[in-house]
């Protein structure tokens, strides 16, 4: 059988973006890359006084568990858990997490 090095590939060159997407789709890691792109994104979304008192942030079956290390912060944002709820799924996507705990 002879070697064909275009076997797979497309003619057309494509746009970084959707070749990135296609590579996370091929290989089933789109909610792993969302999941990272919220804990990262976690400062712009809340701004930088609740980032600076946030300690650990992780996702869990689908649920955001931050760890918050002011009292009067945490409920805040506790009064406000569907507003930044809604922020997540603005910024990142629905899907990504149904919940959010605070710690």
């Amino acid at each position: 059988m002879k070697y064909d090095p275009n076997y797979g590939r497309k003619k057309e060159a494509a746009p970084l973006e959707s070749a990135f997407k296609d590579l996370l789709k091929t290989y089933r890691l789109e909610d792993k890359f969302q999941e990272k792109l919220l804990i990262n994104s976690w400062p712009e979304l809340v701004g930088k006084t609740i980032a600076d008192r946030t300690g650990n942030i992780f996702i869990k079956e689908k649920k955001l568990l931050v760890k918050i290390t002011s009292g009067p912060i945490k409920k805040e944002l506790q009064l406000n858990r569907s507003k930044v709820l809604s922020l997540i799924e603005e910024k990142i996507g629905k899907g990504i997490v149904d919940d959010l705990i605070f710690l």
